[in-house]
This record gives C-alpha cells, structure tokens and sequence, in this order.
C-alpha cells in the first residue's frame, strides 16, 4: 500500500469514528432535549415545575402498565393444551380448538393520564368563558374527523396514522378558533389569551384518540392482534405526542 493510498484509509478511519462519535453523542442528547421540552409543554398548561415532572414522570413509567378493558373473539381459532384429570391424576393433554381472544387495554402513561390532565384543565377552560369552550368543542370535532379519515389499520401493528397531522390541526383549529370566535362572542384579546396551550392540548389529544382509536374500536378485529393497546405504542404514542407538540406550538 503506498503512502498516499495508507493517508487516505487512515483518514476514511478517522472520518467514521467522528461521525460515529457524533451519532452517539446525539443519541444520548435528543431524549434529554426531548424531555426538556416535554417538560415546558407541561408547563405551559398551567402545572407548576414540580406537577409537571411527576406528570412527565406517570407518562414515562406508566407506559409500562396496560389496564385491560375489553376483550373479543378472533375470527382464527388455536390450538390449546387441555389436561383432563382422573381420580386427582392428570393426564395427558388433549389437543383442543378453541377460538382466540383478544384484549383491548388502555396505557396508563399513553392514553389514561392524558385523559385525566385534558379533564383537570377543562376547568380552566370552562371558567375562561364562551370563547375557549367553543373553541375547543369546534376543534375536537375537526380534529376527531381529520384524524378519522387520514388514520389506517396495520394488521399485526395497530393504527397507522402521520405523527404531525393531529398536533398541526390542533394548532391551527386553535389560532384560527380563537381568532373567529373571539370578536363574535365579544372576547377581547384573544390574541394573547392565555388559554391556547390548554386547548391545543385538549384538541390534540382528542384526535388520535377518538377519531384514530375509538372510531375504529369495531375494526380492531380486523388487526389480527392477540393484544390492541390505545396510547401504548411507544412511551410517546400519538396522543401524547400530539398533546405535547400542540401545547408547545401554541
């Protein structure tokens, strides 16, 4: 190998560990930017620092725990050891047909403590007047039908549908509400009102929550799953994500 050829190898050698250095060091940087800004979306709909940690720290470790609360029969049928016992003896066991099940649940992180928070500011919605809670019917309405329409099933997977559509639609229908309702219901400086993280967070929730998971609860069937988890897919399932990113933007 001459020399040049051997400065060139070294410096594709060095080049790679650079740039697997980078990649490690990003690795380790992004969920640390990610949490901090989970944190500020928390923040933003009227939690102290200390609420918004713990609330951030039951989504975390309760997208561990799945509750279940539905179950129904799969259309495949299984085969199933079934032991019969004689005289208190069990004996061998007898291969059985029997039709599968499967079990809905919902995530304790991903779904049931957004639920609960989205409840807990509504009270503050509600006592902010006509203006916010019209706002916030009209755009869960839309972002329950956007969500709808552009959701799809994934058979073996769950419910597929583009991470960036729910908290888009639930900025906009927020700016938008906020900006059209305000002057007809009389509501002065909707411009700076301070509850447009609380309901871009109420309408990005319900989005992928109603129109994605619950509109399509008869068709959970149909995705050949022995388990379907709403608000389980992932530690940051769309109705997080979508809670989160629209309390940021707005």
């Amino acid at each position: 190998m001459s020399d040049q050829q051997q400065n060139q190898f070294q410096a594709v050698q060095l080049s790679g560990c650079m740039i697997l250095s980078l990649m490690i060091f990003m690795g380790c940087l992004l969920p640390l930017i990610f949490v901090d800004l989970a944190e500020t979306a928390l923040t933003n709909l009227h939690l102290s620092p200390q609420a918004a940690i713990l609330v951030l720290i039951g989504m975390i470790f309760g997208s561990l725990i799945n509750l279940p609360v539905s179950r129904f029969p799969l259309d495949r049928e299984v085969n199933v050891p079934v032991f019969e016992s004689v005289a208190g003896l069990k004996l061998m066991p007898q291969m059985q047909r029997l039709r599968q099940e499967a079990i809905i649940a919902v995530n304790l992180g991903g779904c049931v403590i957004p639920v609960f928070l989205a409840i807990w500011l509504s009270r503050f919605i509600i006592a902010g007047g006509l203006t916010p809670i019209l706002v916030t019917l009209t755009g869960m309405c839309i972002n329950t039908v956007i969500c709808y329409r552009t959701s799809r099933l994934v058979p073996g997977m769950g419910i597929a549908m583009p991470f960036f559509i729910p908290p888009l639609a639930a900025v906009i229908a927020t700016w938008f509400g906020f900006a059209i309702i305000g002057p007809i219901t009389g509501d002065v400086g909707v411009h700076f009102h301070p509850l447009y993280a609380p309901v871009a967070f109420v309408i990005g929730i319900s989005g992928p929550l109603i129109g994605a998971d619950l509109m399509h609860w008869k068709d959970f069937k149909k995705l050949d799953s022995p388990s379907v988890s709403i608000g389980g897919a992932g530690t940051w399932d769309g109705i997080v994500l979508s809670g989160m990113i629209a309390s940021l933007l707005a």
